[in-house]
């Protein structure tokens, strides 16, 4: 089983580019909103953590945000919470999809939380940021603050690039990423 996993800056769009691969697909944002809707161990364990925010169950993401905001260093604690039940679900994911030729790996600190081993193909997925900050602007709950904090966790994005073994310019068109991903295909023989 090949492993892809792809990079970049939030709101690139890492996400659309993984689903347009047409291979199984480990998308972590999902499984975290599902781990807040559905989850009452995560809310309990949220809780006891940090219960001035997490009051209610199901998690309101609205909860995340503030106690986020109010403290960078309640981000790591919540990370910890999240990382280690979305470590088990990435181990069932790759279990159920272990006879099919690729995977990918949809995670947003794939190599920051050092959970892409040596032989994973990287992508990173490159877009101009201007057009980045104006899809971001455009989403319903976009924070300025709270995408700072989240920014302040990752590598730099030229080091992610360093890293990665191809590059997918993404200017956000259908053909752009189809074509970019049919040459990753080719040189990777498939």
């Amino acid at each position: 089983m090949i492993r892809i996993g792809i990079l970049g800056d939030i709101g690139s769009g890492k996400s659309y580019v993984a689903k347009n691969f047409g291979y199984p697909v480990f998308d972590a944002d999902a499984e975290v909103h599902k781990l807040y809707k559905r989850n009452r161990l995560i809310f309990k364990k949220l809780k006891k953590t940090l219960p001035k925010y997490f009051y209610s169950f199901p998690v309101d993401k609205r909860q995340v945000s503030q106690a986020i905001l109010d403290n960078k260093e309640n981000l790591k604690k919540i990370v910890k919470i999240i990382h280690e039940e979305i470590r088990k679900r990435l181990n069932f994911f790759l279990f159920k999809n272990r006879k099919k030729k690729i995977v990918i790996l949809d995670i947003p600190l794939l190599l920051e939380n050092k959970i892409n081993k040596n032989e994973d193909i990287l992508i990173f997925v490159q877009s101009n940021k201007s057009n980045v900050i104006k899809r971001l602007k455009k989403r319903k709950n976009f924070n300025k603050k709270l995408f700072d904090k989240f920014k302040h966790l990752q590598l730099s994005l030229d080091y992610k690039r360093k890293k990665s073994h191809f590059i997918i310019k993404n200017n956000f068109t259908k053909a752009s990423i189809k074509k970019g991903i049919d040459i990753i295909l080719k040189k990777l023989n498939i």
